[in-house]
């Protein structure tokens, strides 16, 4: 659990990226949307799910800020969505008082 607090804790994206993820997480399907971005035939445990999210969302901000062709922002935003509609269903994770 500290581990992933640490990895959130250290995240630092563009303020339109993290805005355009929030406005997204209204339509939201977890069903639909996280086999979609994980690329699975079933949803896993959200833990998991946030877990598979935060590599593949650290893959694609490093492929951004080197400014490569092959960044593609739709998918960037919707990893970013899924993470954080993730996170939601882990109160404890987001739960920081003692």
């Amino acid at each position: 659990m500290t581990d992933l607090m640490t990895r959130l804790s250290q995240m630092r994206r563009p303020r339109l990226l993290l805005q355009a993820a929030r406005h997204g997480l209204c339509d939201y399907d977890r069903d639909r949307d996280l086999r979609r971005v994980l690329r699975c035939p079933s949803c896993p445990a959200p833990a998991e799910a946030v877990d598979a999210l935060i590599t593949e969302e650290t893959r694609l901000e490093e492929v951004r800020q080197r400014g490569d062709a092959s960044y593609n922002l739709t998918r960037h935003i919707e990893v970013l969505i899924a993470m954080l509609a993730e996170l939601r269903l882990m109160p404890r994770v987001l739960d920081l008082r003692p």
